[in-house]
């Protein structure tokens, strides 16, 4: 097991290295944030890093553009790169950007309700609209 983690193990996938801290970094943010624009934030970063992930998945070393010649004479020596990947993070990225207007939008809803944008404070006056629809009194209240 110790034989895996050389400097060349740990160095030849420096790339996945910094996917794992960047995955880690914005759930961690997501986790530990009560504030809603964090939170954002912190989906964001995690987001940005499964793309650079698959993208880095799909890109062959010495591979070209997969665009076979006009008279079909195809090279079996040629190596070419597999497009699905990237043509998969394009469209999550169009995807994260609709999500993340959204997010932003119910956010300013929020706020217009509430006054905040942190959850704890959200939570806090729900209970106090619970307490007053069902007719208990405050906590510290008897």
């Amino acid at each position: 097991m110790v034989e895996f983690f050389t400097s060349d193990f740990v160095l030849g996938r420096l790339n996945y290295w910094f996917f794992i801290f960047l995955m880690m970094t914005g759930l961690y943010i997501v986790i530990a944030r009560s504030n809603l624009v964090k939170k954002i934030v912190g989906l964001n970063i995690f987001q940005t890093s499964v793309f650079m992930l698959y993208i880095s998945i799909g890109k062959v070393s010495g591979g070209t553009a997969p665009i076979f010649p006009i008279d079909m004479n195809i090279d079996p020596n040629v190596v070419y790169s597999n497009p699905l990947p990237h043509v998969l993070i394009l469209t999550a990225i169009v995807v994260g950007i609709a999500t993340t207007s959204l997010g932003l939008a119910l956010m300013v809803r929020i706020r217009e309700s509430y006054h905040t944008i942190e959850e704890h404070e959200i939570a806090e006056q729900e209970q106090e609209i619970m307490r007053k629809e069902l007719g208990l009194a405050k906590e510290g209240e008897v």
